[in-house]
């Protein structure tokens, strides 16, 4: 084995440029794997974790307190089924105004609990102390970071809470939490039971498991039942919208590698037979033939397997970052290294070039000393050669027809080089059309005409100052400034929802433009009473799809409505609708801020200054058009940068095949020159013998791009694109991306070519 490996180190010193292109190839595909793997394991493992750790509770219910006892809820705890289970806590909804803490005013659900701990749903407290006086509360905070305690909100129609603490549930089973007496104090409606049942893999277990747990309580005594599954659901929704582009582009980066691979070790066969019959000559078994070529290609793929996976871990956790960006993750920590998928990498990554390049290796090993030794490296006559017949009587310059002809030469070859174009094309193509996709999604959501203004209505609890003026006058003397073109107001609001221990988020437009505010992408805007729209992260986490009907609650009033439209993307505790919804859920809606479109032309820092003149309490902002939200651009980026890379991967794939080829027919260049072949038409004649194989590649590559953009845009799930956002492609679009897979081979090409042309007449024909 020393010679086997000090064969493969001298192969590895004089290969230089395939041991290069190999380590850049599986250094490339290392990233993209390893950052695959990491998300796919990140939108599991940490929140299992932390739900595991806390105990989580696999179904939050509340229970209706007018219909059933404590004690009969307490039986329900020794059920058949039940693992564990804690409670009954006194429930109770309060409407908290205003701005407080930073949320928006509305409804929120506090229990009554002694302590954080229990057989379930153990909260974790992240900052202060848990609540153990009457006036105390903890409040619930699943994205901490960080806030000030010993503040005090003052819930309508309550006396004043002091905030004593902040927590966190997996469960997310309250908004805030404070002492059983004071709970008393505050008039509970309900009771919450937390439950971990022995079967709760699937929803239908848990339901099943419920039923079973709540059997003989009255009828309708269960009010609302909210599963873990829905939450996990929502953890990892940002995470998942990502690993379609993963997958795609991990999958299309190893397909590459293996292509090319198998490339390079056949093309240094075919080039190395008289070095495989040296080897042989001196002893060498074919097995240790196969070694020697075998370990000449793991030297560079083990060491752009490590660098892969040093950098593709450094990467992983900016990435996660971006992915649970704006998404509760409680207690769990999704910025974690995952080491096994790194390290996964450093041993598959070496495993698949081998098997990738054992095929040509074997080939190298059952060759007879005297056949390697005899063998020339010019291409042996056959179809190659009929084909530059055939060729030379079309009328195209001799450059051009023998560079058309030289792929046929070598079709196993010439196969592996054009799969390789194609799936680079492929990449091209898909990262163009997700780029078209995202930008038409940025523009649908930004102002038709002009700038805005946004006017918020200054809060108490900001120590703002309040409007004199009522939403009636305030929207009047708006409407008469010089200037107004389109006035929208809007409601933000916490409310209740049936069968969710959490509040949502319930954002209500009137006026001019508040159909644009919607932004329905799929189904239709809510236009009529009691309709509301829910972005697809909404939908997914409460289980709901378009046409289902939820039912709000706000200040003990309930309305039913129905989802009858999903905008671009939308926050998953967000339903969105119209002001006459509003009004049918509250009497009198607070408006919380007016948006204007100023006309074209308009100073919009005089209009600003204009509206604080109407009144002291208005807190005007400039706001320019939006465009495509962080994650999105964030996903532009992504595949901009992986296209790139897999572009670049197939040009070096191109750019061995051809080296190869030019140092295999060193002597027919020698002899084409010495007749009087010019420099400039070597370059032409090599450049023409990929031109054809890119345009090829671009003819499949285009199409199978498209698909998988297709693919991957109806499987994000935290954004759903209308049909003109997908239909991106046009005919001057489609030109440039087929003249991309002639592009990629040609600047593969283009230095193998120049090098060919340079070649001394007397340097190749010296063995003649």
């Amino acid at each position: 084995m020393s010679a086997v490996w000090r064969a493969s180190r001298g192969a590895v010193r004089r290969r230089k440029l395939q041991t290069t292109v190999i380590g850049l190839v599986v250094f490339g595909c290392t990233v993209t794997v390893v950052l695959a793997l990491s998300v796919l394991a990140v939108t599991t493992a940490p929140f299992d974790d932390a739900f595991g750790k806390q105990r989580g509770a696999h179904v939050v219910a509340s229970f209706n307190a007018a219909t059933t006892t404590p004690a009969q809820l307490a039986g329900t705890a020794h059920r058949p089924g039940v693992q564990a289970a804690a409670g009954p806590f006194a429930e109770t909804t309060l409407e908290m105004p205003g701005d407080w803490l930073g949320y928006a005013p509305g409804s929120i659900t506090v229990v009554g609990r002694a302590d954080p701990g229990g057989p379930v749903d153990r909260v974790e407290l992240r900052a202060g102390r848990w609540a153990t006086a009457p006036g105390e509360i903890v409040i619930e905070n699943n994205d901490f970071s960080g806030g000030q305690l010993g503040v005090k909100i003052t819930p309508k129609g309550m006396p004043p809470l002091t905030v004593v603490g902040w927590a966190a549930s997996m469960s997310q089973s309250a908004r805030g939490w404070v002492t059983p007496e004071e709970m008393a104090a505050l008039h509970p409606t309900a009771y919450q039971m937390l439950y971990r049942f022995s079967a709760a893999d699937t929803d239908q277990q848990l339901h099943a498991s419920l039923g079973t747990a709540t059997a003989g309580l009255p009828t309708g005594a269960l009010a609302s039942a909210q599963t873990y599954l829905t939450l996990k659901q929502q953890f990892s929704a940002g995470a998942d919208s990502f690993l379609p582009l993963l997958t795609a582009f991990g999958v299309l980066g190893l397909v590459i590698a293996v292509l090319l691979v198998g490339n390079v070790v056949s093309s240094a066969v075919v080039a190395g037979f008289r070095h495989i019959g040296v080897l042989k000559a001196i002893g060498f078994t074919p097995r240790q033939v196969v070694a020697v070529y075998l370990g000449m290609l793991l030297v560079p793929a083990l060491a752009g397997a490590v660098l892969g996976s040093l950098v593709g871990a450094a990467l992983a956790v900016p990435f996660m970052n971006v992915a649970f960006a704006g998404i509760a993750t409680g207690t769990a920590d999704v910025t974690h290294p995952v080491l096994w998928a790194p390290l996964s990498c450093v041993v598959g990554m070496p495993v698949l070039v081998a098997l990738a390049a054992l095929v040509p290796a074997l080939r190298a090993g059952r060759l007879s000393a005297t056949r390697a030794i005899a063998a020339g490296s010019a291409p042996r006559a056959g179809r190659g050669l009929r084909v530059q017949r055939a060729l030379s009587g079309s009328g195209l310059p001799r450059a051009v027809s023998l560079g058309l002809g030289q792929p046929f030469a070598r079709p196993a070859r010439t196969a592996l080089t054009m799969a390789a174009i194609v799936l680079g094309v492929t990449a091209v193509t898909l990262a163009t059309g997700l780029s078209s996709t995202i930008l038409a999604a940025g523009r649908s959501g930004s102002p038709p005409v002009g700038t805005g203004v946004e006017v918020d209505l200054g809060q108490a609890t900001d120590r703002q100052q309040e409007p004199k003026l009522s939403p009636d006058e305030i929207e009047a003397r708006l409407r008469a400034l010089p200037g107004t073109r389109l006035l929208t107001r809007r409601y933000l609001t916490l409310v209740s929802m049936t069968g969710s221990s959490q509040s949502v988020y319930a954002d209500f437009y009137g006026g001019d433009d508040w159909q644009r505010e919607a932004n329905v992408t799929v189904g239709r805007l809510p236009t009529g009473p009691d309709e509301v729209v829910a972005g697809p992260a909404f939908l997914a986490q409460h289980g709901l799809h378009l046409g289902d009907r939820v039912t709000l609650e706000l200040a003990g009033r309930q309305l039913s409505v129905a989802i009858v439209g999903e905008p671009l993307e939308g926050n998953a505790s967000v339903v969105t609708s119209n002001w006459q919804t509003a009004l049918d859920l509250t009497p009198q809606p607070r408006v919380n801020s007016y948006e204007v479109r100023i006309a074209p032309g308009t100073d919009s820092v005089a209009y600003a200054k204009a509206v604080q003149a109407i009144d002291p309490g208005l807190y005007p902002s400039v706001q320019t058009p939006s465009g495509a939200t962080a994650p999105t651009v964030s996903v532009v980026g992504f595949t901009t940068v992986f296209s790139i890379l897999l572009g670049s991967v197939a040009a070096l794939g191109v750019f061995n095949t051809v080296l190869l080829t030019v140092r295999e027919r060193r002597r027919e260049l020698g002899m084409l020159k010495s007749i009087g072949m010019t420099p400039r038409q070597v370059v032409a004649m090599t450049l023409t013998s990929v031109a054809g194989l890119g345009l090829a590649s671009a003819a499949i590559g285009v199409p199978l791009g498209i698909l998988v953009h297709r693919l991957i845009v109806d499987h994000i799930p935290i954004m759903v694109f209308s049909e003109a956002m997908k239909d991106v492609w046009h005919m001057p679009q489609l030109i440039g991306l087929a003249l991309a897979g002639v592009g990629i081979a040609l600047l593969g090409a283009l230095v193998p070519a120049r090098g060919a042309a340079r070649l001394p007449i007397a340097e190749a024909l010296r063995t003649e």
